[in-house]
């Protein structure tokens, strides 16, 4: 069965792959190669800014934290892609530890009002703090938000993550909305608000599937789901200590999701000598196996 091509997959059209070689240099979107440089705009938590892990404040000088916090996080690795990449993008990140979407339009968007070409919006873990997996407030800082960008800029590109399943709201938080549940339900359930958010916001352009990304992972064995009954050894695991939080491979798989799906580019072509997974620690088997569970999960899209 013939692939498609990420060209393809980065903007939803269905079409028939170029031969195996010519898949390894397939070419960024049009847009991104007719500009000197792009302008990305990543607003959310902790969960865009690496908490618990090196990443926090890596190679933060290579992006612009509009907060002066001096975070690099998932940004600073999508830059060091896109860099590795031979492509030109201008970074910058709005983010603020355990605040929602609202509270990012409500106390900070003098930050960021002005024109973006491409703008990733990440909402709290549980979706809504008081009533974990209510969509509601989301959907409506969804609309506001992408409103705001479209006026700047009408072409804007506005993707909203889709991000994992916590294990401590899985295996130990009883009585929970998703306790006792497949690990993989909280991802789908994250899945599904950015869906019916996207579904009445047609200026969202997308959702990045990273929660379904960490659910690929888990189904083949390349990550471990449960956290708290020991690591199965060879396989990753994707949170950090709390069991919360992303580890080091969990951030790097979100990245891999976003720079994927933004530039349209095959994250394999990165290869197993990536340089910022030897910076981070991540093996090449490690960093050769992210890539691919994020290939097929935007494949899958």
């Amino acid at each position: 069965m013939k692939k498609l091509t990420w060209h393809a997959l980065a903007f939803g059209v269905l079409a028939i792959a170029a031969p195996a070689a010519a898949q390894r240099s397939v070419s960024p979107p049009a847009v991104a190669s007719t500009r000197a440089a792009r302008t990305i705009l990543f607003i959310g938590n902790s969960f865009t800014f690496g908490a618990n892990s090196p990443l926090r404040n890596w190679r933060a000088s290579t992006v612009t934290d509009l907060n002066g916090t001096g975070y690099g996080g998932v940004p600073a690795l999508f830059k060091a892609f896109t860099d590795q990449a031979g492509l030109d993008y201008q970074v910058s990140l709005e983010v603020d530890g355990g605040k929602t979407l609202g509270f990012h339009y409500e106390k900070c968007r003098r930050l960021f009002d002005r024109a973006w070409d491409v703008v990733i919006l990440q909402e709290y873990s549980t979706l809504d703090p008081e009533r974990p997996g209510d969509a509601r407030a989301y959907i409506n800082d969804v609309a506001r938000l992408s409103r705001l960008f479209a006026r700047r800029n009408p072409q804007v590109q506005v993707q909203l993550t889709a991000t994992w399943s916590r294990a401590d709201q899985v295996y130990r938080s009883p009585g929970g909305l998703w306790s006792n549940k497949p690990v993989s339900q909280m991802a789908l359930d994250l899945r599904a608000a950015a869906d019916r958010a996207r579904a009445v916001n047609p200026l969202v352009t997308g959702v990045l599937p990273v929660g379904q990304a960490w659910n690929r992972a888990f189904a083949a064995g390349v990550a471990d789901p449960n956290p708290y009954d020991g690591v199965s050894f060879g396989q990753i695991n994707l949170w950090s200590f709390d069991h919360y939080h992303a580890s080091t491979a969990g951030y790097y798989l979100e990245a891999l999701i976003v720079f994927g799906r933004v530039t349209g580019i095959d994250p394999t072509t990165l290869g197993p000598g990536e340089q910022a997974a030897d910076t981070l620690g991540l093996s090449r088997e490690q960093a050769s196996a992210l890539q691919r569970i994020a290939r097929d999960q935007l494949a899958a899209e």
